[in-house]
């Protein structure tokens, strides 16, 4: 007999049951390995499966989690090249393929990712057929679309992160401006996550107060305040945050478990992020942008309509046409 066998008497006959809450994460860079870490002490799922295509790199960076499972709450962090190891994952997150070198903008990427999504994505659905795909990797729109179209799944299933981020941006630098903590500062970027991202200006408030009816300018050329900037700190953030330390990372990975718990947990959050437009705000073509949506653990169940004002509505659709000029150039 063993030392284990003297150890433990094992009384359960069946065979046990696996994980319920798993959360796999496709690509360890600086972004998968951020959100992986935000999930995890955030106590987010029950196994984490991480995947790539670089063995070493991976074996290292679950051997670091590993050797900090005592002060972990999940019972089981797993990895694999093969993606057999994220077997029923309830939330499988893709971080992977080529990201923003400085000065190049998000939709620059997006062939080269496209490419790596045609790989990823059939072996997701083989493994989890019935997960909610959430995609980190940029151009987020256009992939959140491509992953749509290559796993076959309802669009209620496949969720982009979008303008989670810029969102939590404005709210931040609003927050720096009033003395406030963000989470008092109502404010939602919608639209594209990048450049042509549009600011709700109309909805921006704290405490129920409409920052609009206190200052008719807000968002416009003329408003001396310059609020205007506040939107555009938030589209130059990433700019600068690679130009200053080679990547961005924490921020997104915070955004992702923040996305995360509204699933696992059932919340009915709303959050801005990436889904099929199709039809609302006069949006024509088939592109995935952000709006206000319900997360649950069925997935984005329900859209919020946003009274927008015209030129908010304009800039939109302009938005829309951006990203279906680059889509309907790819290759599926």
């Amino acid at each position: 007999m063993s030392t284990k066998e003297k150890l433990i008497g094992h009384v359960m006959k069946e065979e046990p049951v696996g994980s319920r809450n798993k959360v796999t994460v496709v690509g360890v860079g600086m972004v998968g390995m951020a959100s992986a870490m935000s999930v995890l002490l955030k106590d987010l799922c029950d196994e984490l499966a991480l995947v790539d295509v670089m063995e070493d790199k991976l074996k290292g960076e679950v051997m670091d989690l590993q050797h900090g499972s005592l002060f972990l709450k999940t019972h089981k962090i797993v990895g694999d090249k093969d993606y057999s190891v994220t077997a029923n994952s309830r939330v499988v997150v893709v971080t992977a393929g080529a990201r923003q070198q400085e000065g190049e903008s998000r939709l620059n990427l997006v062939q080269r990712n496209v490419n790596i999504f045609k790989f990823i994505i059939p072996n997701i659905v083989k493994y989890s057929p019935n997960c909610i795909l959430m995609v980190v990797s940029n151009p987020v729109d256009i992939l959140t679309y491509v992953a749509w179209k290559l796993s076959g799944f309802p669009r209620h299933r496949v969720i982009g992160s979008g303008t989670n981020l810029d969102s939590a941006r404005f709210r931040h630098l609003m927050g720096e401006k009033l003395h406030l903590h963000p989470s008092s500062c109502h404010g939602w970027i919608i639209g594209e996550h990048g450049d042509s991202s549009v600011p709700v200006w109309s909805g921006v408030n704290v405490a129920g107060v409409s920052l609009q009816s206190l200052n008719p300018q807000m968002g416009a050329e003329g408003d001396g305040e310059k609020w205007k900037e506040v939107h555009k700190m938030v589209v130059d953030g990433a700019y600068e945050v690679i130009k200053l330390k080679g990547y961005t990372s924490w921020a997104i990975g915070m955004s992702v478990a923040d996305l995360v718990e509204s699933i696992t947990k059932n919340l009915h959050k709303v959050h801005p992020v990436s889904t099929l437009v199709q039809g609302m705000h006069g949006v024509k073509d088939e592109v995935f942008l952000s709006v206000p949506c319900v997360l649950g653990n069925s997935g984005l169940t329900d859209v919020i309509h946003m009274t927008l004002k015209p030129e908010e509505e304009k800039q939109l659709v302009k938005s829309a046409e951006t990203l279906w000029g680059v889509q309907k150039e790819l290759t599926l």
